[in-house]
């Protein structure tokens, strides 16, 4: 029982820092644009080694005909800005909270004897999973279907591959964690009555 929680504590930890470095770095995508090298992530992007918040170009066009589009497409870009980012967030914050309750089901207060913390890990890693599948498939799908036809030459970058082996490391903590709380449970069903 302690080795799979010590094993999905280990892939906790590891998955968490995979998410917050993932969230707050800017590669998540590299593309060539009028010549140079240019990368983005969620919160800026970066082109002739200047940043720019990602909503700086949000409006900026002046034309007349296809205001419209530009306002639909801006919208349409800052909530998925905003959905990719409210998901690993919540992400990272709900695997925090799992690691907190896996380091408690190491401890045995008697206070808690109904409250199952290895299985509150466990749920609360697969639930970090879920909202990183969420906010990994949002970028991917407008990423490929929208941004993708805009620039020719793009290519998804490390910032973007770290979120979803984060995904699969929390995935398999929350594994872990529900394997000791059947053997837990298993062990007290054949314990003397």
């Amino acid at each position: 029982m302690y080795s799979f929680m010590g094993g999905g504590l280990f892939c906790a930890i590891v998955g968490n820092i995979l998410l917050v470095v993932s969230t707050a770095t800017d590669y998540w995508m590299q593309y060539r644009l009028s010549g140079s090298y240019a990368h983005q992530g969620l919160w800026r992007y970066c082109m002739s080694n200047k940043c720019y918040m990602q909503t700086d170009s949000i409006g900026k066009d002046t034309k007349d005909d296809g205001i419209l589009y530009l306002m639909i497409s801006a919208c349409f870009l800052l909530a998925y800005w905003n959905a990719t980012r409210a998901f690993m967030i919540l992400s990272g914050m709900s695997c925090f909270a799992g690691i907190i309750a896996g380091i408690m089901s190491f401890a045995h207060f008697s206070s808690f004897e109904r409250f199952n913390r290895s299985f509150a890990a466990g749920i609360m890693f697969f639930v970090s999973t879920f909202f990183v599948l969420l906010g990994m498939a949002i970028y991917t799908g407008v990423t490929v279907n929208f941004l993708g036809r805009r620039f020719g030459d793009w290519r998804f970058s490390w910032s973007y591959i770290l979120g979803w082996v984060a995904m699969l490391m929390n995935f398999f903590a929350g594994i872990f964690y529900i394997c000791a709380y059947r053997m837990c449970e298993c062990r007290r069903g054949n314990g003397p009555r």
